[in-house]
């Protein structure tokens, strides 16, 4: 078990690090570019992803308090708390956590979805490409795929839909098919529509409009 552990933050760390070198060199304009999280910016999804490094057990439940049990509340305070006055330094700060262990009380695996999917939503809008683990994007797909809605993932949006990652060894649910790359599929079921472009299969259209 602290094997397994160990190997999720391993893939953690090198996520982050790997988005740090990506963003160290884009200037102003792309910094403040619209992510593919609403209404966040690159800045904004950089600053939250500094903020989530540092978010402990004890820290996230007294977070959520604070903002009345409104998750997206408790999220858009902690962006303003960690974006710097600029860029470098929301990007500082963003490495002074890059090799942290902390996590909130949910899996160890919410740790590899923040990293996968927020990482997309800096680098599509970019053009960026990255060579991200499958490894951790499979796991990444399987939680998002297991969770509720209500905490964040897509349980009930995939519950009749059966995703087939074409790259890698990964088919969850029973339902018409929607098959692609296993970074679109989780991309897609963590709400993002532009990977919808993507995909293929039968199952797309009713995904789609659960979206």
């Amino acid at each position: 078990m602290e094997e397994a552990v160990g190997d999720v933050w391993s893939m953690v760390h090198a996520e982050r690090a790997a988005l740090i070198t990506d963003l160290e060199h884009l200037d102003d304009e792309q910094w403040e570019q619209p992510s593919l999280c609403a209404e966040w910016t690159v800045h904004d999804v950089a600053a939250h992803l500094a903020d989530t490094a540092r978010t402990t057990r004890l820290s996230f439940l007294v977070g959520l308090a604070r903002a009345r049990f409104d998750f997206d509340l408790q999220n858009a305070r902690g962006v303003v708390r960690e974006r710097g006055a600029s860029p470098q330094e929301t990007l500082e700060r963003l490495r002074q956590v890059a090799s942290r262990r902390s996590t909130p009380p949910a899996p160890l695996d919410s740790r590899l979805v923040e990293e996968v999917v927020h990482g997309e939503d800096i680098r599509r809008p970019l053009g960026l490409a990255h060579s991200y683990s499958m490894e951790a994007v499979v796991r990444s797909l399987r939680l998002q795929a297991r969770t509720p809605a209500s905490f964040g993932g897509a349980k009930e949006l995939v519950a009749h839909t059966r995703l087939t990652a074409a790259d890698a060894d990964a088919s969850i649910g029973e339902g018409p098919e929607v098959s692609g790359p296993a970074l679109s599929l989780l991309l897609a079921v963590s709400r993002r529509r532009v990977a919808l472009d993507d995909l293929d299969g039968p199952g797309v259209a009713a995904l789609a409009a659960a979206i």
